[in-house]
């Protein structure tokens, strides 16, 4: 399959002008902690040959993708799908049943080590894996199989990349994280579901440079979750001022005082929520009025909650 393609081609059939295109390109650039200048190499990245990606579910609610596909500014969904080849993905796919799994193991055989692999989703290894089969498969050896011929494993959201609910206590499944069950260290995009601009900027970032991005401890791109939501909150001030919402719906709350006190996570939490937003930069959760609840950090069903009271 010819995965080429002509980018001013492609994306005018979509109604995407040049304009669109480049403010894309800056975004992503900005995102990644990059200089502006760097939009035409992103520009000219994102034209190259697309590489083969390979998205895998597990154990999840397909929130992450939810989020992924519902991508409008500036049409970053249309611009990715022509980007990269998306060779398997269950949502998405036509083909279904045994069509869709030869597609997959015909994908991975003939790529091999040259793949981008996405996972979405807990692996529950409890009796041998018994509790997460397709096609006759437990998610574990998918996962095995599948991302151990990848050139890169992506996880996205916090099942993928840390448990996320379905490890929450008691556990019943004995779910854990993608890398945990494989051994094979992956990059994190944390979230429940993850912010789709940071998705995106992982892969751009792959593309531009042929490698992956600075990653912390936990295997999070530090673009992306270098720094703490507290640090970059425009309620800010008023923490440090002790100007606290005490409950929803007090004088606090209407002049968009810190939400702290009514459980707010920002202060442990990482990630860059602040600063892209979500729905076309339109807001975020305390942006609404609502306190962070520290969905990008591990753990966070049993380490964050109770999400209303302050820790």
């Amino acid at each position: 399959m010819d995965t080429s393609f002509d980018v001013p081609e492609r994306l005018a059939l979509r109604g995407v002008t040049r304009r669109d295109f480049m403010k894309f390109c800056g975004l992503m650039a900005a995102i990644l902690g990059l200089p502006m200048s760097m939009a035409p190499r992103i520009a000219h990245a994102v034209a190259k040959k697309r590489p083969t990606v390979v998205w895998l579910h597990f154990a999840e609610c397909t929130g992450c993708t939810e989020s992924f596909i519902r991508t409008t500014y500036p049409w970053a969904a249309d611009i990715i799908l022509d980007t990269i080849d998306l060779a398997y993905h269950e949502t998405i796919m036509a083909a279904a049943g045994d069509q869709a799994e030869e597609v997959l193991d015909k994908t991975v055989k003939d790529n091999k080590g040259k793949y981008i692999c996405i996972a979405e989703g807990a692996i529950p290894t409890k009796d041998n894996g018994a509790y997460g089969r397709i096609h006759g498969k437990t998610f574990m050896e998918i996962a095995k199989e599948v991302c151990g011929n990848a050139a890169a494993t992506i996880c996205v959201g916090n099942c993928a990349c840390s448990g996320g609910v379905q490890a929450a206590k008691p556990n019943p499944t004995e779910a854990k994280s993608v890398g945990a069950v494989t051994g094979i260290k992956t990059v994190n995009i944390e979230g429940c579901p993850p912010n789709a601009d940071n998705m995106v900027a992982t892969i751009v970032h792959y593309l531009l440079l042929g490698k992956l991005p600075a990653l912390d401890d936990l295997g999070r791109p530090l673009f992306a979750y270098g720094y703490l939501i507290h640090d970059n909150c425009p309620r800010r001030g008023h923490f440090e001022n002790e100007e606290f919402v005490k409950e929803f719906g007090d004088e606090g709350a209407a002049k968009g005082w810190c939400l702290y006190k009514v459980g707010c996570k920002g202060p442990e939490t990482y990630n860059n929520c602040p600063i892209i937003k979500w729905n076309q930069g339109t807001n975020w959760p305390i942006g609404a009025g609502h306190p962070c609840i520290g969905c990008s950090q591990p753990k966070f069903w049993d380490e964050m909650s109770p999400f209303y009271v302050q820790k």
